[in-house]
């Protein structure tokens, strides 16, 4: 069973996927998939280059700061950058269903719609909080600015429209309440893998 979770920047995808694989989830995090494949599958190192030039790359490391700076400010390069690399984290992700079959699976990707992603997935969690909880969370977590932030809050879809094509929505207000809501998750996901 494959389940796809998703949220926007800040919203603690990160830590209800960790008590999902606490409780035995299988997971896969898009994300990190997509940022080795930048750099170890040779026929994306090339695309990508040829879309920003030589700069993409410093000492054979993917320059992500560079790239963000662009991709952050111009949605038809991002467009582009999704194109080429969506595909090979699908392919990657088929691979990695293979060897996990009969499992639940954790699909994790912030943007599970705007990739097409969600076509992959069984049952579809999203994780909500508010925006000043999320903005807060982030720069005590990352190095970049409110602007930044908000930046990025722009590209990725909107809470109210995530919600509307989920299955289960996690309110990610107190690790407390959080935890039962994913126990309470993941107890359905068991039925429903089961029948």
């Amino acid at each position: 069973m494959i389940v796809g979770l998703t949220g926007g920047i800040g919203s603690g995808k990160s830590t209800v996927l960790e008590l999902f694989v606490k409780l035995g989830a299988i997971p896969f995090i898009a994300d990190i998939e997509a940022k080795q494949l930048m750099v170890l599958n040779l026929e994306l190192v090339e695309q990508i280059k040829l879309l920003f030039g030589e700069d993409a790359y410093k000492n054979g490391k993917l320059n992500r700061a560079y790239i963000a700076s662009i991709v952050f400010n111009d949605k038809s390069k991002l467009s582009r950058l999704n194109k080429l690399v969506h595909p090979k984290v699908r392919e990657h992700f088929n691979e990695f269903v293979k060897n996990n079959a009969g499992k639940i699976i954790i699909y994790e990707a912030a943007i599970l719609f705007e990739s097409g992603s969600n076509e992959l997935c069984d049952s579809i969690i999203t994780v909500i909080a508010d925006k000043d909880i999320r903005i807060k969370r982030i720069l005590k977590r990352d190095s970049i600015t409110k602007e930044e932030i908000e930046s990025r809050m722009k590209n990725q879809l909107n809470d109210e429209e995530k919600v509307l094509k989920s299955n289960f929505v996690i309110k990610n207000h107190s690790l407390e309440a959080t935890k039962q809501q994913v126990s309470v998750i993941f107890d359905v996901l068991v039925k429903m893998n089961i029948s």
